[in-house]
Parts: structure tokens; sequence; C-alpha cells
């Protein structure tokens, strides 16, 4: 029991580790095509392998990490305007993290007993719901919180005055959603598959 407990905790320093620095150096966590929207994003990444590795428990706390992150990120070196509106919002960065967490360490469990190619599948799955979780959260979010706000429509693009904010954020967003989808739900197979044979020769 000492040893598991003690492999989780390397593992989790380790994938912590991993996060600060997709975090904090540019050009690794958020990868900025347009200078005026949010970048496009490789964390859901980071948290679809260590949810699918350590249970829908901790890749709650791993959200909640990176909601927390994503906060004083806004605060401290927000990368572009919308950011800056959006992520200091605490519901906005902690909601959309936490439930990315949960659901794909829910998926990871559901198909833990599987085996082949239908668990691969799993992690395929579980890497778009990480993603698909964030962008839609965030959207739905925002529209609700930033409903009527002029301000940051008008960063957003040239929309006419009558488009609902919700239909603007689909546009704004919905390419960074797509390519951090695909993105995500590709490589999560890639790289928990060999993880996951890795971990059961250390059991």
């Amino acid at each position: 029991m000492h040893r598991k407990q003690t492999q989780k905790m390397a593992i989790t320093a380790l994938f912590v580790a991993i996060f600060l620095l997709q975090t904090f150096v540019p050009n690794i966590g958020y990868i900025r095509i347009l200078p005026t929207l949010p970048a496009i994003t490789t964390v859901p990444l980071t948290v679809a392998v260590y949810s699918l590795l350590m249970g829908p428990k901790a890749g709650t706390l791993f959200g909640l990490f990176w909601g927390l992150l994503r906060l004083f990120q806004a605060y401290t070196q927000p990368g572009d305007i919308v950011s800056l509106m959006l992520f200091q919002n605490v519901f906005i960065s902690l909601v959309p993290s936490i439930l990315a967490g949960l659901f794909s360490g829910l998926l990871g469990r559901a198909f833990q007993n599987k085996s082949g190619k239908t668990r691969e599948f799993g992690y395929f799955l579980a890497g778009a719901v990480t993603s698909l979780t964030n962008t839609v959260m965030v959207i739905l979010l925002t529209s609700v919180i930033f409903a009527g706000n002029a301000k940051l429509v008008a960063h957003l693009g040239n929309f006419a005055p009558s488009t609902p904010l919700i239909m603007i954020l689909i546009v704004a967003l919905g390419l960074n959603g797509v390519i951090e989808t695909v993105f995500t739900a590709v490589v999560t197979p890639l790289i928990e598959t060999p993880l996951q044979k890795a971990m059961k020769k250390l059991r």
C-alpha cells in the first residue's frame, strides 16, 4: 500500500511539473494564432492522460488545479483581452476545468476493464470529451455571465448587434475548439496506451 501511494505521488508530481511548464513557458501549453482571441491549448491532453491514469477523483482535483492556474494567469499574465475578461471570472476558470478532469476520469474507469481496440477507443473518446467539455462549458458560461456585454462582443469580431452572444462565441472560439478536440482525441491514446502498460509492470 505504501509503495502504491508513493507511486501515485510521484506520478502526480511529474504531471504537475509538466502542467506548470505548459502554463508558464510560451507556446507549449497555449499556442496563440490570432492575437486578439484565446490561444489554442494543449493542456486538455495532460488533463486527459492524468485522469485516465489516476481516476475521476484525482482527475477532478487536477482539473481544479488547472482552473486555479488559469485564474491566476488571467490576473498576472493575460495573453489577450478576451482571456483577461473571461478567465478572471471564477466560474469560467474553474467549472469547465473541473468537469473536464471529472469526465475523462469517469470514462477511464468505464473502459478500464476493456481490452485492445475498445480500450484505445475509450482513450480517444476521453481525449475528445476533455477538450469538448472545456470549450462547450466556457462558451455556455460566458454566454450567460457576459450576456449583453458590448465590450466583449467588440473584441470577438465584427458581428451584427442583434447576433446572440452564444452564436458569436461559437464562431469566434469554434475553430480553436475543433483543433483542440482533434489534437487531444488523437494524441491521448498514443500516450496513454504505453503508460498504462508501464504502470501494469510496476504494480
